[in-house]
Parts: C-alpha cells; sequence; structure tokens
C-alpha cells in the first residue's frame, strides 16, 4: 500500500531558533495551531519537547483534544511527534516515521521549514484526510512565516 504524506516546504527569513520557538512555545503555537480546530475550539500545543514527552493539543479550556509524543528531537532541527485524536474510538498503529515531522534547514539566517505529516494510508478514506490537511498546512506556513519574520524584527 502507498504511504499517504503531506509533504510541504516554506522559506523563512529568520534563524531557525527563532522558527523552532513559533513552533514549540505555547505563547506562538496557538496562532498557528488554530487552523487545525477548523472553526472549532482555539487550541494550542504543550509539551517540554524531550524525547519520549507527552505533546498535547489543549483547548482554552485545558481539555485535551489531541496527544501524542516525540519521537524525534534535535532542537532548531528536528521535530517529530506522533498525533492521535483522543475523541476517535482506536489508536491506529504508529510507525517511527508517522505524526508531524518538522525538519529546518538554515543557511545564512533564512531558514526552510519542511513539514511531513502522515501516514494517512492507515486511515479509511485517507487521501481525503490527507488532502485536507494540506489545506490547512497551506494556511499553518504562511502564518509561521509571518510569525518568525516578525519575531525577528
Amino acid at each position: 500500500m502507498t504511504k499517504l504524506f503531506v509533504d510541504k516546504a516554506i522559506e523563512i527569513n529568520a534563524p531557525a531558533t527563532i522558527v523552532w520557538d513559533v513552533l514549540t512555545l505555547s505563547e506562538y503555537n496557538g496562532q498557528w495551531a488554530v487552523e487545525f480546530s477548523s472553526g472549532g475550539p482555539q487550541f494550542h500545543l504543550e509539551s517540554t519537547w524531550e524525547l519520549g514527552s507527552p505533546v498535547y493539543w489543549k483547548g482554552q479550556d485545558g481539555t485535551v483534544i489531541v496527544e501524542g509524543n516525540v519521537t524525534a528531537v534535535e532542537r532548531d532541527k528536528l521535530l517529530r511527534f506522533t498525533v492521535f485524536d483522543v475523541r476517535m474510538e482506536e489508536r491506529p498503529a504508529v510507525t517511527d516515521e508517522d505524526g508531524i515531522t518538522f525538519q529546518l534547514a538554515e543557511e545564512e539566517e533564512q531558514t526552510t521549514l519542511h513539514i511531513l505529516q502522515g501516514d494517512f494510508s492507515t486511515m479509511t478514506d485517507g487521501a481525503k484526510y490527507r488532502d485536507a490537511s494540506a489545506e490547512i498546512w497551506d494556511k499553518v506556513l504562511p502564518k509561521v512565516k509571518r510569525m518568525a519574520e516578525e519575531m525577528r524584527g
């Protein structure tokens, strides 16, 4: 079965340390994570971002909507974590590459942010979910870019 991933990248005029903060600090990631709520409750990501640590997508009232675990981390370079919507009945089987992966590559204070999300092939109607997620990332990535570039000053 062919794997189904969202695979996108964006160039950001800011160093990787700033992009990393926009992705990982709750006070910033709530501004882009809201795109995943599709008009529902706003939420942000909380984690210590250490290998094996939990990742919680929390609503404004503190309710956990999505949870996962950090499966790979290299500060300012790589972050991968699993995602599981706690409202779903069954937890799908995941591999090491599943979930959301952020790869950051910096060159002369320019950072390429590359995201991978999937594998959607393990889900019923996986292509539909992959396409819907790709549309969300098309909104998220420009937001992350704008925030990081504004923080750079």
